[in-house]
């Protein structure tokens, strides 16, 4: 099984980067920071960060602290037919996706996160799956040319059509230029299909 050391991501200043996760929500062990470079970055990168919960109140609590740290809200928390949560973008740029495949309360409420997942968004899912696969990644799930799932451990990796993960979360899939993101893992060095690095 393929590890995920970390994400690493590009902001504009660490300082305040920081400030914001620490006050958001507990990530520091998948998630890393470092200066931006000067390369352009605009709209859509590609790629959302899931924090997936136990339960609603869950979501709403790190929903709550992360717009109390400077977030911006893209699509308030709901209910749906696969569960509840919602998106956001911190104040980084990045686009993070808190849900909860639960509808229903199952204890006191807590801030515990289950997983941390990175969605890419990628042209041709079949064909970055393949390219994955020949990097030595595992399929865990597949739902053909829709959705893929890795078999990685700290972050879970996960394939989904780019315009249908920007609907997803409710941004305009137009964007160009840096990815602003880097996977440190087992796996690397190389750059698959879209543009992403992993190191």
């Amino acid at each position: 099984m393929t590890n995920i050391n970390h994400i690493t991501l590009e902001v504009p200043d660490t300082t305040a980067a920081k400030a914001f996760y620490a006050a958001a929500f507990d990530v520091d062990k998948q998630i890393e920071l470092r200066q931006a470079s000067d390369e352009p970055s605009d709209g859509f990168r590609g790629y959302t960060l899931s924090l997936v919960v136990g339960q609603p109140s869950t979501v709403d609590s790190l929903f709550a602290s992360a717009l109390e740290a400077g977030a911006t809200e893209i699509k308030p928390v709901a209910k749906s037919f696969w569960g509840y949560g919602g998106s956001l973008r911190a104040p980084d740029g990045t686009i993070w996706k808190i849900a909860s495949s639960s509808k229903k309360e199952t204890g006191p409420a807590t801030r515990q996160i289950d997983d941390v997942v990175l969605l890419l968004g990628v042209e041709d899912v079949k064909a970055t799956k393949q390219f994955y696969a020949d990097q030595g990644l595992k399929v865990g799930k597949s739902f053909g040319s829709k959705y893929v799932e890795f078999e990685t451990t700290n972050v879970k990796l996960a394939l989904y059509g780019r315009k249908a993960l920007a609907k997803d979360v409710g941004v305009p899939v137009e964007g160009s230029g840096s990815h602003r993101i880097a996977i440190s893992s087992d796996a690397g060095p190389f750059t698959d299909l879209d543009g992403f690095a992993w190191e």
